[in-house]
């Protein structure tokens, strides 16, 4: 069996979210920019991703105006986040200046410069959009990050399903003698992690598949 033939992919379609831009916002921004990175199995960019946000959301309140009419969208390029905020101000350019730790202003590109791995303006006729963009280790667009522990969990996912259509009419006993128990546990165990793994991944909550497959289990075993 071809295992990459039974790999799963990740959907990551295109959002946007229009907003007031005020600094009473940021929050919420951040909120929803984690979020959505736990669902699209990225959750190692939160940090990174919500200082962009951050500061690129607080630098359009700062030249361009409290409650600016602003669009946040945050897309895949490739195998980047990207980060897209969009203002309708195309005079007040963001700048990279050399601010100093302390300083109460002027640090907000210079953050952005040093978290992600590129950034930029885009002018239109109307608006600008200052973008940024954060490696995410993965291969594929519609991939997932490269976790020894989620690999081994696509393997065995793909083995199960093809071994189930194989033998979806047929049972037969499993040869117990081969295994010790305590060696089979084992097996057991380090199968389960890496099935949370894998749900962790792809933007699951493994916590909430644990209950779930307890009361699956209760179910099965009062039978």
């Amino acid at each position: 069996m071809d295992v990459n033939a039974c790999r799963s992919e990740v959907r990551r379609k295109k959002w946007e979210l229009p907003f007031l831009a005020e600094a009473r916002e940021l929050a919420a921004l951040r909120r929803i920019m984690g979020l959505h990175l736990r669902q699209w199995g990225l959750p190692h960019l939160t940090d990174a991703a919500r200082i962009c946000v951050t500061e690129m959301v607080s630098n359009v309140i700062r030249h361009v105006g409290d409650m600016t009419p602003t669009t946040l969208a945050v897309s895949m390029n490739g195998t980047y986040l990207r980060i897209d905020v969009q203002d309708p101000d195309a005079r007040a350019l963001p700048t990279l200046l050399s601010a100093h730790a302390d300083d109460e202003v002027g640090r907000g590109m210079a953050l952005i410069d040093a978290t992600a791995d590129r950034w930029g303006v885009i002018l239109r006729a109307d608006s600008k959009v200052t973008w940024c963009e954060l490696a995410t280790g993965l291969t594929a667009p519609d991939g997932h990050v490269g976790d020894p522990g989620v690999t081994r969990a696509e393997a065995l996912i793909g083995l199960y399903s093809s071994v189930r259509h194989r033998h979806r009419h047929r049972h037969a006993e499993p040869d117990a003698s081969r295994l010790s128990v305590a060696t089979a546990q084992e097996s057991a165990i380090d199968v389960i992690t890496d099935l949370l793994l894998w749900l962790r991944a792809h933007g699951c909550d493994p916590d909430e598949a644990l209950d779930r497959a307890q009361l699956h289990f209760e179910e099965e075993a009062a039978c």
